[in-house]
């Protein structure tokens, strides 16, 4: 068969698909320009890493490679049951979230429902959706960020699924407690809400809400977590969601019996208990992300203010074409046109270097294009 007549053999859901776009990664960078001096602040990772404690706890495990993971991730949601404050039946292991998010689709969407997310929210809410079949229903946003008002008008008895990014990607916006929570009163029983707060640890806001604390409330409540951002774990894949057990339940039943590996179980659980580095990564994004908007400001941008480990800066130009001019500098950044967001670059908190070196970078190009 032709690549075309298999095309027509998927589902239509997927026939439509545009496969997600990672951030470039430094190799290819190296590749394709000759580049040795490259640095990379496209995906939102970590530039502290891991903690000592998880990485020793990675190492410990190797010589047990031949053999499959715990299954049911005992040890680690043991130790997140304990952090949280929840029962262990509660909690979903996933290849990080966007595992758990995919599970979520899986379990409860169908061609006969519909998922509701908003405008600029995370590319991962649309691709489980058409994988599935389900209808998608965008909302507008308000201010780059979500527009609950405007959501809760678009819930329909075929809702089955809402998406809520608090914070969002790639904004960085976030919605306080009493918006949230006003919301969540509108929302059926039946229509489950999923919070996805893949940036949770960043935010420090006395308003943010914690999504776990309404769990006991709305069991319609899903939460996802990962340890990619914050405790630096991005390349061992390991995120978590927190429901009410019937949920978690059913999640288990879809979810693959070995789908997080024992090098990132270890990880992650020592990760848990190192709160030093938690406290140092935390405080690293802050001073990155003010030495970030200082100099944006100083270059005359605009940005989108964010409380994630990110910002979206609009460039005055396509995004692509100054992208692709940082690149030719060796520095990797996002664009996020896919997120209709076409003038915008979205810049990872990186190391102060890091971020000096991409200030610099952005300048030379701006004269070059200048806004």
């Amino acid at each position: 068969m032709s690549s075309e007549s298999f095309l027509s053999l998927a589902l239509p859901g997927v026939q439509a698909l545009s496969p997600y776009e990672p951030g470039k990664p430094i190799e290819e960078l190296q590749r394709e320009l000759g580049l040795s001096e490259i640095i990379k602040l496209a995906s939102n990772e970590s530039p502290l890493g891991c903690s000592r404690a998880a990485r020793k706890a990675a190492v410990e495990v190797l010589d047990e490679l031949a053999r499959y993971p715990d299954g049911s991730g005992f040890g680690l949601k043991q130790a997140l049951s304990q952090k949280l404050g929840v029962d262990s039946d509660c909690l979903t292991l996933g290849n990080g979230s966007n595992d758990v998010l995919e599970l979520i689709a899986r379990a409860f969407l169908s061609p006969q429902h519909e998922a509701l997310f908003s405008e600029h929210a995370f590319a991962v809410y649309p691709l489980v959706t058409q994988a599935i079949g389900a209808r998608a229903v965008v909302s507008p946003a308000r201010d780059w960020g979500h527009d609950l008002e405007a959501m809760a008008a678009r819930i329909s008895p075929a809702t089955r699924v809402i998406f809520i990014a608090n914070p969002n990607n790639p904004t960085g916006t976030w919605i306080a407690r009493n918006t949230l929570e006003a919301f969540l009163e509108a929302v059926p029983t039946n229509t489950l809400v999923v919070l996805d707060e893949a940036y949770f640890e960043y935010v420090d806001e006395r308003a943010y809400p914690d999504g776990v604390s309404y769990l006991a409330r709305y069991p319609n409540v899903i939460v996802t977590r990962t340890f990619s951002k914050a405790y630096g774990l991005a390349g061992l894949r390991v995120g978590y969601g927190v429901s009410s057990p019937e949920v978690a339940d059913l999640l288990n039943r879809v979810r693959q019996p070995f789908n997080v590996n024992s090098v990132a179980l270890a990880a992650a659980t020592a990760a848990l208990s190192d709160s030093e580095h938690l406290v140092a990564s935390v405080a690293a994004n802050r001073e990155g992300m003010a030495q970030l908007v200082a100099g944006i400001e100083t270059l005359g941008l605009s940005y989108v203010p964010s409380v994630g480990n990110f910002l979206t800066v609009e460039v005055g130009h396509p995004g692509r074409v100054i992208y692709q001019a940082l690149l030719e500098k060796g520095v990797i950044v996002r664009p996020i046109e896919a997120y209709g967001m076409p003038q915008h670059l979205r810049v990872s908190i990186g190391l102060e270097v890091e971020n000096a070196r991409f200030l610099q970078a952005l300048e030379d190009v701006l004269k070059v294009y200048p806004c």
